[in-house]
């Protein structure tokens, strides 16, 4: 009777509570989609789901069972979803009033995310990388995607250049004062050149990989972007995402790869 008499005691605060826990779920997916830790966030909905129905059935040995875990499971969780909380306070803290008009940009991003991402232009980012894989120019391209990349722009030099095949090919030339170190790519604006991006020394990966893949790899661990690398040596695009290469076969397989990840 508790239940029901809940039910019809329902108010406008009780809806408010359930858009803002929808809301703070939807972004949580956001965040983990495509990382082996969304089977676990799936998971851990699941038993808190169990839990509820075990107090409202009075099932008290289960409820009891599984709100031991759930008390106690809050240590585990920061220690499983420590990159995705690392990831999850860089974007939270990359928004704030003295960062020049940031926070108000966010809040403009959520708004209009889907139609930013899609304005990208995967097709110059891709006919470039192949054309700078055929000449073994090398390359790192950093996207930026929920987390903000602010904080990177101030080790470059800060532009403002719509993304084009040939604006990427000439900035990545060989004799270009520009090609060292990375570039980032938001709403299909270069906004920074020469970036020098931080690398983590304890991350391992094979030693045929060079610093431009180090770099991308620390990068995509430490937040949510995607990078692609050319190869100087054997011209070899990598593609890397959560700190991790994901592969491909085809130039057509990038290009649905990165039309996925960013949309």
């Amino acid at each position: 009777m508790d239940f029901f008499s809940e039910i019809l005691n329902f108010s406008i605060v009780d809806l408010l509570d359930i858009i803002l826990v929808a809301t703070v779920l939807y972004y949580a997916y956001k965040l983990l989609r495509g990382t082996v830790a969304i089977n676990i966030f799936i998971g851990i909905i699941l038993i808190y789901v169990l839990w509820r129905g075990t107090l409202i059935l009075e099932m008290e040995l289960l409820s009891s069972i599984i709100g031991g875990f759930m008390s106690v499971g809050i240590i585990a969780l920061i220690v499983v979803f420590q990159p995705e909380i690392r990831k999850f306070l860089l974007m939270i803290g990359s928004a704030n009033i003295s960062n020049k008009g940031s926070f108000f940009e966010k809040i403009k991003f959520f708004k209009n995310q889907k139609l930013q991402k899609d304005s990208t232009d995967i097709n110059s980012i891709i006919s470039a990388c192949y054309n700078m894989s055929k000449s073994k120019t090398g390359a790192l391209i950093v996207l930026e995607r929920n987390n903000n990349l602010n904080f990177l722009r101030d080790s470059g030099d800060q532009m403002n250049i719509t993304v084009s095949q040939p604006i990427l090919e000439s900035i990545f030339f060989k004799n270009s004062p520009l090609h060292d170190g990375a570039i980032i790519i938001s709403d299909n604006i270069i906004r920074a050149t020469r970036v020098v991006l931080p690398i983590n020394n304890e991350t391992k990966i094979s030693g045929k990989y060079g610093l431009r893949h180090r770099a991308a790899v620390s990068i995509t661990e430490r937040t949510d972007a995607i990078a692609i690398v050319v190869s100087e040596q054997n011209g070899k695009i990598s593609y890397i995402k959560n700190g991790e290469f994901i592969s491909f076969e085809s130039e057509n397989n990038l290009h649905n790869l990165l039309k996925e990840d960013i949309s």
